[in-house]
């Protein structure tokens, strides 16, 4: 049996740049951090002794004889991906839900292809994973994602990702002192707005208005260049980080319709007028999680001005991706 642990991701900075459509031609920047919520990833080989090769539980549960029967593309494809032939028992667990903003999709694929190669006796370094996640996500199953995802669950940390022009990627530590990382921890309040969507269909939008949308894209990167000039002086400004994350939210709003339905821009209001610098929705838009930037002293005043919104208490992870429990097994024959 081997169990991996793949962290949910932050976006803070560049979201929508990491389109390849984008920055293949015109390079791509962003600003990203994983944190200590998790996806579980639980895979062994099934004794033959059922009716059936493949048993899969997530939200549903799949009990089928071929790969093409599986349902669930990730989980298909990885299986393929990677050319386990043997029966298996796939479990995937959670702390955060699907659908939500923080890059979930990304993590399931990362740790459960980290997760089957440890089963195959295989060690995957973190670029190996990131690049193969984005191959079956981009184009085995065809979805409409971006790039920076399967890195940044991949690698863990707080990072600076740098994209194109062309192909490939270079990934970079923001070089925090733990005091920075303290008061970047202090400053950020997590929350669930209630509504979850579908990202890639928010994407594919987005992608579809790229060439109305060049100013915006543009001003984008030029607001996480300004936010890397915050990070890398002696102390980080968290006011100032704020006040550039509220003007990228500004900006991301006018990337696609639908992006900030009214429920989701009534918890923004509430939550800037109770105190809040500035913020964001995470993730492609819709719904999901929001973080916001605020003074510790005011975040009570924000939980109570946001009542019966859900908030959750994080700290950054640095690992990325691990393999947690590791029994390895022989397939039955």
């Amino acid at each position: 049996m081997i169990i991996s642990r793949t962290p949910f991701r932050v976006s803070l900075f560049g979201g929508g740049t990491d389109f390849p459509a984008w920055y293949r031609e015109r390079g791509g920047l962003v600003v990203s951090a994983t944190i200590n919520k998790y996806c579980y990833l639980n895979v062994r080989y099934l004794p033959q002794f059922f009716d059936y090769k493949y048993r899969i539980r997530y939200t549903n549960q799949e009990y089928v004889s071929t790969i093409d029967e599986i349902k669930h593309p990730s989980v298909r494809e990885c299986i393929r991906y990677v050319g386990v032939r043997e029966g298996l028992e796939v479990q995937h667990n959670s702390d955060l839900p699907a659908m939500s903003g923080l890059g979930s999709s990304s993590a399931f694929t990362v740790g459960l292809l980290h997760a089957l190669y440890g089963l195959k006796g295989k060690i995957a370094g973190k670029r190996q994973l990131a690049n193969q996640a984005i191959e079956i996500e981009q184009h085995w199953i065809g979805e409409c994602v971006g790039t920076q995802d399967q890195i940044a669950v991949a690698f863990g940390g707080v990072n600076t990702i740098t994209f194109g022009p062309g192909e490939g990627f270079d990934l970079a530590p923001l070089t925090l002192s733990p005091d920075a990382i303290r008061t970047m921890e202090s400053h950020l309040l997590l929350c669930f707005t209630g509504f979850q969507r579908n990202g890639p269909d928010f994407a594919a939008e987005q992608q579809r208005n790229m060439p109305m949308r060049t100013a915006e894209l543009e001003e984008m990167g030029t607001i996480t260049t300004a936010a890397l000039d915050v990070f890398h002086s002696d102390a980080v400004d968290m006011n100032e980080i704020g006040r550039l994350l509220d003007a990228q939210w500004q900006l991301k709003q006018r990337l696609s319709a639908g992006i900030a339905p009214p429920a989701v821009l009534d918890i923004y209001t509430r939550g800037m007028r109770a105190g809040a610098i500035g913020g964001k929705l995470l993730g492609a838009g819709g719904g999901g999680f929001m973080l916001f930037v605020a003074a510790p002293e005011q975040h009570q005043a924000i939980r109570d001005a946001l009542k019966g919104i859900l908030f959750v208490p994080f700290r950054f992870d640095m690992g990325g991706s691990r393999i947690i429990y590791y029994t390895p097994s022989e397939p039955y024959s």
